[in-house]
């Protein structure tokens, strides 16, 4: 973005908003930005024991105390922060009050700046100007968003990363190098008739063989982001009454599932989040898995199924209890086979109403050669051990928001899965000697996909779809 045209926007209309959550608390925190805003604050704004001062003549970062008015009278005392641009989080003149947090006097103060000039923000508009200003790209624009809404600690390590810049550096990178071998490509068909090669097809190849293996290794990553940002898709299953409802209300601490002896009680799938030291884990209790006539239960069982193919990590429940619970190790190995042993854990249920449940434990492992939990939901007896076979299943997690890069959104997972699609029909191209005007292309389609993520190439529709999602003072 030039500086002249950043020059042009750098000051919009301006817009005013409360920058912490609604209701009632000690403080809250009403933010403008935009054309303009330290005159408007002049219009409400009293410093204390200075009657000649302007919000216009100060400085920026500087805190100044006082009173803000309306038609009516006093509103509240307020501290008011100046921020001039380009040096605010916008890039434009901006001005912040804190005040009392009472929902009244937030309604009061917001109605004098509209009053005075300002209209309403829309959702995430702040972030949006410092997006379009250069303050930050698109990249680091959702991950403000996605730290906000963190909800364990590896997902708020890791969309401080990338707010940081270290996935908006290594795309940066990428592009260049793509960038280059594109130039080159393009001033080549420049000359037309005259065959001139300004590099070599053997060092075209070896790059874009490199500049694959790295946009592949973004792509595989995404399994690992996402389970950070999104959690660990939890999956709990087993025949009905196996005690499913009642260990997730256990895990949850509270009583989310309605708990009967009635086989068939669950119909549809119930999801809830839990945090486990690090990491978050998206639980669904499903519906029994058994045969049934009743129409509403087999559609329950048949969600249950797709639930279990999306899902992460599977806890295969069954009433250790029970004289028939040896016949489940078929159906448990059968688990296994489908979907893999690195995602199973069986729970071995109700071992407070079986006296040898240590030794049923044992056999129900060899048997089947899947880690067994041996545990009673009711009393919440063993769920330390489950809560332990659960983490170290996906202890490698904790690690990876140490990892500089780290790709997390499946608007970028997307992205880069087809700008490494486009590598790939680039090098086969280039293998089968075709035309230098079809390499051109495919790299110049990588080029805009890689640039869709920070913000290099980008449509309305996007904008609109990822700031419509941030709160309004945001």
């Amino acid at each position: 973005m030039s500086t002249q045209t950043q020059q042009q926007i750098i000051q919009e209309e301006p817009i005013a908003a409360i920058a912490t959550p609604v209701g009632v608390g000690a403080l809250a925190v009403i933010r403008m930005s935009g054309r303009g805003v330290p005159g408007i604050a002049d219009k409400v704004f009293r410093k204390t024991g200075d009657p000649d001062f302007r919000a216009e003549d100060s400085k920026g970062f500087v805190a100044h105390f006082g009173n803000v008015y309306d038609r009516e009278g006093m509103v509240d005392e307020v501290v008011a922060l100046v921020f001039r641009s380009p040096n605010s989080f916008t890039r434009e003149d901006m001005v912040e009050f804190t005040c009392h947090g009472g929902p009244v006097v937030v309604r009061h103060l917001l109605q004098a700046l509209f009053d005075a000039g300002c209209r309403p923000a829309e959702p995430g508009e702040f972030t949006r100007r410092a997006f379009l200003n250069g303050r930050i790209d698109l990249l680091q624009a959702e991950a403000i968003g996605e730290m906000i809404h963190a909800r364990s600690e590896s997902a708020y390590r890791t969309a401080v990363n990338q707010m940081q810049g270290n996935l908006s550096r290594k795309l940066d990178a990428l592009r260049q190098r793509l960038l280059e071998s594109c130039a080159l490509l393009e001033l080549e068909l420049d000359f037309g008739e005259e065959d001139v090669e300004l590099q070599s097809r053997d060092d075209l190849r070896q790059q874009l063989m490199q500049l694959s293996d790295e946009v592949q290794k973004l792509v595989d990553s995404y399994r690992q982001g996402r389970l950070l940002s999104e959690g660990v898709a939890t999956v709990i299953v087993g025949k009905p009454n196996a005690g499913k409802s009642t260990l997730l209300n256990t895990l949850l601490g509270e009583e989310r599932a309605i708990v009967s002896h009635m086989p068939g009680t669950t119909r549809d799938y119930i999801e809830e989040c839990f945090v486990h030291e690090k990491t978050m884990f998206r639980l669904t209790d499903t519906a029994g898995l058994r045969e049934s006539d009743e129409e509403i239960e087999r559609e329950g069982i048949g969600r249950s199924y797709r639930k279990i193919g999306e899902a992460d990590l599977i806890l295969y429940m069954l009433d250790i209890s029970q004289p028939e619970w040896q016949q489940e190790a078929e159906v448990i190995r059968e688990f296994h086979d489908t979907y893999g042993h690195a995602k199973l854990i069986v729970i071995a249920n109700k071992t407070d109403l079986a006296p040898d449940s240590e030794e049923r434990i044992l056999k129900l492992r060899e048997e089947t050669g899947c880690n067994v939990a041996g545990v009673s939901a009711k009393r919440g007896e063993g769920i330390d051990v489950l809560l332990g076979l659960m983490g170290s299943m996906v202890e490698r997690l904790d690690k990876l928001h140490e990892a500089s890069v780290l790709v997390t959104s499946m608007r970028h997972y997307v992205s880069l899965r087809n700008a490494a699609d486009a590598v790939e029909n680039a090098l086969s191209l280039l293998g089968a000697y075709a035309g230098t005007e079809l390499i051109a292309f495919e790299l110049r389609s990588a080029l805009d996909y890689v640039g869709e993520i920070t913000g290099k190439v980008v449509s309305e529709e996007i904008l609109n779809t990822i700031f419509d999602r941030f709160c309004i003072g945001k």
